[in-house]
């Protein structure tokens, strides 16, 4: 919420307390402590702009029907000095309360005072929370559910920084284990078969021509000089070679689609500072661990999981240790009060197992949150895109990016609950009409400053205005877009809360469709001096939050269309 709606809260909730505790006062209704009761905003506003129900919430303790304490309450109530102004009893006993005039000034009031900040809060109480996204292998380009996953955590990270969270963005590069092994594999036989055309391919080898044409690179520059040497030395240098080109590969796609990190934590350090090997002793030294059949499995039952293997029998840790040893270096080493993982939908089963973990080190597996989020596919001419990343024909989060707008690709991405399947409509993401959202959006801000810029030509500047020249501002159209752009600050909130940015996507299209509206209805050239003034300055507080909105997902807000 923002401090003025905090504040009407407040001012509602001690208003029914009052009442409440006057009509004990005066024997209407009998002695008891006050019942906790809740307030919300009506699906209905034509009920009014908050409900309570106090009312019901009382009946047991009050051993009386909902709908006598509810006019005890509208009895005694006062809203004086308050931002309400009325209250009126629905049903059997909702109370529904209606701002005053003066509230909706004061709305647009605090958008031109905070400007840019307006929509922050301090939720958070600067907690320090570490945000993991993306985290493709370094073993190939990245697909549309990286291009999914990398604005969802970019959005999620905005949307906590702005709710008073201290908040760092991490790619963790699987730049060890068997995913590099594999490709080791792959790469050496693409090499080799330059040399010897029947050189054998892995079975579960990577196909992707990236492969291909970095084993040619390679070759290019080392020419043949690898191909009678051991296997193992010839692997490791392909490796060396090629998995940095991968990796600044990944640091390139990401940075075209405004995807940036503050770390990119190698999990080969991991691996080179002992830190693996530590946390099984850890886990050992707990007694969280028994052998069986020469493996050396955890006690995951013990702590919410089924019991996993660690070490298998020939001594190598399995793919979940480096990954406890990271979280471990996360929450514990790097002390993180919150670590926040996006993951693919397929990371269900791991989650428990991972979380069993970090409790057995001792640490609250509260402080680890995933988001789990579904799969993508795309669609064109209304029929499903085939993808198939392992025969190298998968449109890549590139090839994406060469065809769709950066900017309706992050808005469309962010349009959808993280466990939402997405069917991405390719013709709809380019389209330049009101079906696409993220045009309807950035219209919507584009036409504010038209509208601006027009008025200026005329002599006609924005200012600002007193509380009662916005009191004039009374037709239906601008109190709903006023109450609507009151509320930002509280989805912003809601949004950190819930790990959902996709509360905003849906917030600002809502104010979009409400400007539109407004503006058709009500005229701001010809309208009496003050009135106008009045409308005009409603038109750049929709334009601030439009703005606030977009910058949140690194959309653009154009001035012209």
């Amino acid at each position: 919420m923002s401090q003025l709606v905090t504040k009407a809260t407040q001012q509602l909730r001690g208003a029914i307390e009052q009442a409440l505790q006057a009509a004990i006062s005066a024997g209407e209704l009998p002695q008891a402590p006050l019942p906790p009761f809740a307030l919300e905003v009506p699906g209905d506003r034509s009920h009014g702009d908050w409900s309570s129900n106090a009312a019901m919430a009382g009946a047991k303790a009050f051993h009386t029907a909902p709908r006598k304490i509810a006019e005890a309450v509208q009895s005694h109530i006062e809203l004086t000095g308050t931002l309400f102004q009325s209250c009126e009893i629905a049903g059997p006993g909702f109370l529904n309360f209606t701002y005053d005039a003066g509230f909706y000034g004061q709305v647009l009031q605090d958008i031109e005072s905070l400007g840019r900040d307006y929509g922050r809060s301090g939720l958070g109480q600067g907690r320090r929370v570490l945000v993991e996204y993306v985290s493709a292998n370094p073993t190939g380009p990245m697909h549309i559910g990286n291009a999914r996953g990398g604005v969802l955590g970019d959005a999620l990270s905005a949307v906590l920084e702005a709710a008073g969270y201290e908040v760092e963005r991490e790619f963790y590069v699987n730049d060890a284990g068997n995913q590099v092994n594999r490709y080791g594999l792959s790469i050496e036989a693409r090499y080799m078969q330059l040399f010897q055309p029947e050189f054998p391919f892995p079975e579960d080898g990577y196909l992707g021509e990236d492969v291909t044409e970095n084993a040619k690179a390679f070759a290019e520059m080392h020419g043949d000089k690898y191909v009678d040497c051991d296997s193992e030395a010839r692997r490791e240098a392909l490796v060396a070679y090629a998995i940095p080109k991968n990796i600044q590969a990944l640091h390139d796609d990401l940075k075209r689609y405004r995807v940036e990190y503050d770390n990119w934590f190698h999990e080969s350090t991991l691996h080179g500072n002992g830190a693996v090997d530590r946390v099984v002793e850890l886990l050992k030294e707990k007694g969280c661990t028994y052998e069986k059949e020469g493996a050396l499995w955890f006690k995951g039952e013990a702590y919410g999981s089924e019991d996993f293997v660690l070490v298998r029998s020939n001594g190598v840790p399995t793919y979940i240790v480096p990954d406890i040893a990271y979280h471990h270096n996360k929450l514990v080493t790097r002390g993180f009060d919150t670590a926040i993982n996006v993951l693919g939908a397929d990371h269900h089963g791991y989650v428990p197992r991972l979380k069993a973990a970090i409790a057995a080190l001792g640490i609250d597996p509260e402080r680890l949150k995933v988001v789990l989020m579904q799969m993508v596919s795309l669609v064109r001419d209304g029929e499903a895109v085939k993808l198939s990343k392992r025969s190298g024909k998968a449109i890549t989060m590139a090839n994406l990016l060469d065809e769709v707008p950066i900017d309706a690709a992050r808005f469309l991405f962010n349009s959808y609950e993280p466990n939402t399947r997405i069917d991405f409509d390719l013709d709809l993401a380019v389209k330049e009409d009101a079906q696409n959202p993220v045009y309807y959006v950035q219209y919507a801000h584009a036409r504010i400053c038209s509208i601006l810029r027009k008025l200026q030509g005329e002599g006609i500047e924005p200012r600002s205005c007193a509380l009662e020249e916005l009191a004039l501002l009374t037709a239906p159209e601008e109190l709903e877009l006023i109450r609507l752009l009151s509320n930002f600050t509280g989805e912003v909130a809601g949004a950190a809360r819930a790990m959902d940015p996709a509360r905003i996507t849906r917030y600002v299209l809502n104010v979009s469709t409400l400007f539109h509206k407004f503006y058709n209805s009500c005229r701001v050239k010809g309208a009496e001096p003050a009135l106008a003034a009045a409308r005009l300055n409603l038109c750049t507080a929709a334009k601030t939050v439009i703005e606030n909105a977009l910058s949140l997902f690194k959309v653009t807000a154009p001035t012209q269309m």
